[in-house]
């Protein structure tokens, strides 16, 4: 029997009017150090975007968390965040700011394989 290995997670939420601090789930971070991964998964519901503000622009949102999946991968595109350690990035992404998207509290975990925990979080609190 193998033994578990932990994990730390964040919601990504979009809150389309910060003001009113409404949000909807659209994303999760997950990060094992153990492991040595960094992982993101996301998806913006038209239908709920257009539901909260019709007003925003579901590609500019697409496009700013694709940026963040570039930051995860440590893609050249990512920028200098992107070069940062996994750790790093990880704490970058999840850390507590006032715009649009945001990222929950981190929360943690224990797993098999971080990259199946990263699909269930997601289906269960995006999906």
């Amino acid at each position: 029997m193998q033994d578990k290995i932990t994990f730390e997670y964040a919601i990504i939420r979009i809150v389309p009017k910060v003001e009113r601090e409404e949000f909807f789930n659209v994303g999760v971070i997950l990060f094992s150090k153990r492991k040595k991964y960094l992982g993101i998964k996301y998806n913006i519901d038209p239908i709920k975007l257009k539901a909260f503000c019709s007003e925003l622009d579901i590609d500019a949102l697409n496009k700013y968390l694709h940026a963040w999946e570039l930051i995860c991968e440590g893609h050249p595109n990512g920028g200098a965040i992107g070069q940062f350690e996994l750790s790093d990035r990880f704490r970058w992404l999840a850390a507590s700011r006032s715009t649009i998207i945001q990222s929950s509290k981190t929360h943690p975990g224990l797993c098999d394989n971080p990259e199946q925990s990263l699909e269930t979080i997601f289906e269960t609190y995006v999906l």
